[in-house]
């Protein structure tokens, strides 16, 4: 049920995100005398409107987005009403039309900003200083939490009655204890104490040396077994290893707190880093094409392929379920940052094509002037529908693949 709840409210914060993003639109495009003819949350059959002024605004039946129209947006629209000529959209000075169009990416990056400066002072950010990677998480002191048995498997299963209960737990070790040495062996990080751990037989026993509370101290106990891939190939196969029975237990915080005005610069930072991550995301896509097909038809789903609306509202389901509210506002964050970056993209029908076709003819214009040549006038988009029409075919075709996958092979970040 807690599940269901997470994915209906996720879904709608998408939707709330997308109708904002054409309000920006309609509201930019309104200030600047252009006429906006309609404004609809969702697509399909009208289930309510009204009319104020010349806009009509309602709520259709298929809530998977929304839409405004502005009359004139091309100068090849041929639903402009002569009175209406002067004040179609493609008449405007270029700086105007770019804000309107950049004002749907703007909203999603200011939602997604507004979010962070909350979270900032009210929960933290993420660390940059926490490891963010397995070989990062090796560095850190070797202080132990424990665990309740140990898995004999590789799944990542929980605990079942019959399972070994944890050496570490049967020595006396506490969660907050730091190892220091196993069999004489000194450990130094997490990593050593793994590396030491590797080096033993299961089911011999073990001289552990730790400090808790700044006290040293010293304990044995008989290892459990269960299989690992190797240290240095963490996608292998897995092999019988000595195990413990412990976690680690992060000694650097993983968020930090801030002022409202110390958020800003923290907000700001997040968002750069973000920016880098979304950038490169972005230009991996070709790239996992291959692994989506390989999760639908039955191989194992990559961690780091994409994700569809869908999947992204079933991730947000399973936040919910696990009450870890502070992920699903960071996945809420990471859409409409994504959103925003690749709705610029300068390809037509997004909204930084037109940026760009708007831009180009600036130039070119300019260009013309200077050579004292006329004005070559305005891109003809008829003669773009090609392009356009492949970009709408490529692009419904990754949605397509993203959506099954999801549906039939959907990420997991929480064991079942």
């Amino acid at each position: 049920m807690a599940n269901l709840l997470g994915v209906t409210l996720f879904a709608l914060f998408i939707l709330v995100s997308v109708s904002l993003h054409e309000a920006g639109h309609m509201l930019t495009a309104k200030a600047f005398g252009m006429k906006v003819t309609r404004y609809f949350v969702g697509f399909g059959p009208t289930l309510w409107s009204f009319k104020r002024g010349e806009t009509e605004y309602g709520i259709k039946g298929i809530p998977l987005g929304g839409f405004c129209k502005i009359v004139g947006m091309t100068p090849q629209d041929d639903d402009v009403e002569p009175a209406d000529q002067p004040r179609a959209m493609w008449r405007y000075p270029v700086w105007k039309r770019t804000i309107v169009m950049s004002a749907g990416s703007i909203t999603h990056f200011a939602l997604a900003l507004g979010a962070l400066w909350i979270m900032a002072v009210s929960v933290g950010l993420p660390n940059p200083a926490f490891p963010a990677t397995d070989a990062e998480a090796r560095k850190e002191p070797a202080v132990i939490s424990l665990a309740p048995c140990v898995v004999p498997d590789n799944t990542g299963r929980e605990c079942r009655a019959d399972d070994t209960a944890s050496p570490a737990a049967q020595a006396k070790l506490r969660d907050g204890d730091r190892i220091t040495s196993l069999n004489g062996t000194p450990v130094n990080n997490y990593g050593d104490l793994l590396t030491a751990l590797r080096a033993t037989t299961p089911g011999s026993r073990a001289e552990i040396g730790y400090v808790r509370d700044g006290q040293p101290g010293t304990t044995s106990t008989v290892l459990a077994q269960t299989q690992r891939p190797p240290l240095d190939n963490p996608k292998g196969e897995a092999g019988p290893v000595s195990a413990l029975g412990v976690g680690l237990q992060f000694t650097t915080p993983t968020r930090v707190g801030y002022g409202p005005v110390g958020a800003i610069g923290a907000t700001a930072d997040f968002t750069g880093n973000m920016a880098v991550q979304t950038a490169h995301a972005m230009q991996r896509i070709p790239q996992k094409v291959p692994a989506l097909w390989t999760a639908i038809t039955g191989g194992e789903r990559d961690m780091d392929t994409p994700i569809s609306v869908v999947g992204a509202s079933r991730l947000g389901g399973e936040f919910v379920a696990n009450d870890a509210w502070y992920g699903f506002f960071l996945l809420f964050v990471s859409l409409n940052f994504f959103i925003g970056v690749f709705n610029l993209l300068p390809l037509l029908p997004l909204d930084g094509g037109h940026i760009a076709i708007a831009w180009f003819e600036r130039v070119r214009s300019w260009l013309y002037a200077r050579l004292r040549r006329p004005d070559p006038g305005r891109v003809d988009y008829l003669k773009l529908m090609p392009i356009t029409y492949a970009v709408i075919l490529v692009g419904g075709a990754f949605t397509l693949l993203t959506v099954t996958a999801d549906v039939v092979n959907p990420i997991t970040l929480f064991s079942r």
